[in-house]
């Protein structure tokens, strides 16, 4: 086998496909996280939190905070993964370990946003 085969074949492993949504979701956290703060700092005063108050209740805010929620229950889901599979070396069950962490993040966010509006 070529090692462009073996490249594609740990591509395709579930292990490789949770590691790579466990990275990207990170990301995605690490981009949001400066919005954040900035928005919170911004909403000090009186009058700047009522209007924040007043723009969080658009449906669009609530779906992006459903998906925050959902990105933050996935990474969390994936780092116990993680921690369960080079701890505890569970190598026959890792992708039990990768559907069980999915399910549990997608859930956290679905349950968010029916909580949401």
């Amino acid at each position: 086998m070529s090692v462009s085969g073996i490249a594609r074949a740990s591509r395709a492993h579930p292990g490789f496909v949770a590691a790579l949504i466990h990275r990207l979701s990170g990301l995605a956290l690490a981009a949001f996280l400066p919005m954040h703060f900035l928005v919170l700092g911004l909403a000090l005063e009186a009058e700047s939190f009522t209007g924040l108050i007043d723009w969080t209740n658009q449906p669009w805010v609530k779906i992006s905070e459903a998906l925050l929620v959902s990105t933050l229950s996935v990474h969390f889901a994936g780092g116990l993964r993680l921690l369960a599979v080079e701890f505890f070396g569970l190598t026959r069950a890792q992708s039990l370990w990768i559907a069980l962490a999915l399910a549990f993040g997608l859930g956290v966010g679905v349950l968010f946003l029916m909580k949401a509006f």
